[in-house]
């Protein structure tokens, strides 16, 4: 399986300065790096204010990097001209979170369906052909072609924004948090119809989430992050190793009864981004902590075949004594 997506050492800092105020830089994301087969589910998991929606628009190159690079298909984005970026955003596309935001509340569905096209300047032979396929594709009834967003449910919504997604043939579809304003039945329906579309059309997924639960579910493969960095890349059904990836682990729901684990509550606070600290990000919120990881920076390192931690004291003693189990598609836990 070839690699579809390569991310290198990927960064981005922001610069906040005004005209009486001391120039800052706040550190979005720090010296990334991960890869993303053809067909592969990457899930992308941390709490709010993590970088993971910064990552994922410079993945698209919605915003530039400060440092590192993206390859898609062979491609070194930063090296393109905008003609044939332009035409490289046929390959990849974006869910947006808020599916009430996402479309134009001017636009019938037939206008934001036939949007992506009239961008691309692609010409259709049959436009009302090819918004009844896009909506039969994503489970919705062609008469809605006439309708306005307010006349939708937030489902309908969302799977109007999956419809304009896929409606160029795209290979990488980056899904931002594509349920978090959902209710619990429709999440487990718009993953259902993710599933589906990625068997049947081949796809490639970057999913954005906070709720790892969620994301052990439906993702190969899991990044960890916290303060704009990787602390984590581990396959969805393995136990973790990093200290803070246990302490989310045990913070989702369990619905049964004989499987739930003692949460494991986090005190100290966050640090900031525009100062980060010398050591461990995690340090002041971490009950394994050490003079050592207030002093040095973790680097990734391999625990086991396709697990890495950036921990000095990773949790080898959980990881030898338990497996961790996925959860069923009515057991998803939502945030």
């Amino acid at each position: 399986m070839s690699d579809l997506l390569v991310v290198d050492h990927l960064s981005r800092r922001f610069t906040n300065a005004g005209l009486f105020q001391k120039r800052q830089v706040f550190h979005a994301v720090s010296d990334v790096s991960f890869t993303l087969a053809r067909g592969q589910i990457v899930g992308v998991v941390g709490e709010s204010g993590c970088g993971k929606s910064t990552l994922a628009r410079l993945v698209l190159r919605l915003i530039q990097s400060s440092e590192g690079s993206v390859q898609f298909d062979g491609l070194d984005m930063a090296t393109l001209s905008r003609r044939d970026l332009r035409r490289l955003r046929q390959r990849m596309q974006l869910v947006f979170q808020d599916p009430y935001s996402a479309i134009d509340p001017r636009y019938r569905v037939r206008d934001a369906l036939l949007e992506p096209f009239k961008v691309q300047g692609i010409k259709l032979k049959s436009a009302d052909a090819t918004v009844a396929s896009l909506l039969e594709m994503v489970g919705l009834n062609p008469t809605l072609t006439n309708s306005y967003p307010h006349q939708l449910s937030g489902g309908q919504k969302q799977r109007i924004g999956i419809a304009r997604a896929l409606a160029l043939n795209p290979s990488l579809v980056v899904l931002d948090e594509p349920t978090a304003s959902l209710d619990v039945s429709v999440q487990a329906q718009i993953i259902a119809l993710l599933n589906r579309l990625r068997e049947s059309l081949g796809l490639t997924y970057l999913f954005i989430s906070h709720d790892l639960g969620l994301v052990r579910y439906f993702c190969d493969k899991i990044l960890v992050m916290y303060l704009g960095r990787i602390v984590e890349i581990m396959p969805s059904d393995a136990l973790p190793a990093h200290p803070y990836t246990r302490a989310l682990l045990d913070s989702t729901f369990e619905p049964d009864p004989r499987q739930r684990r003692t949460i494991t509550r986090l005190s100290g606070e966050i640090p900031s981004g525009y100062n980060p600290p010398a050591g461990c990000a995690f340090a002041a919120r971490c009950p394994r902590v050490s003079d050592l990881c207030r002093s040095s920076l973790p680097s990734l390192e391999v625990i086991t075949s396709h697990h890495q931690a950036a921990c000095h004291h990773p949790l080898l003693e959980d990881m030898a004594t338990g497996v961790a189990q996925r959860a069923h598609p009515h057991e998803i836990a939502v945030p």
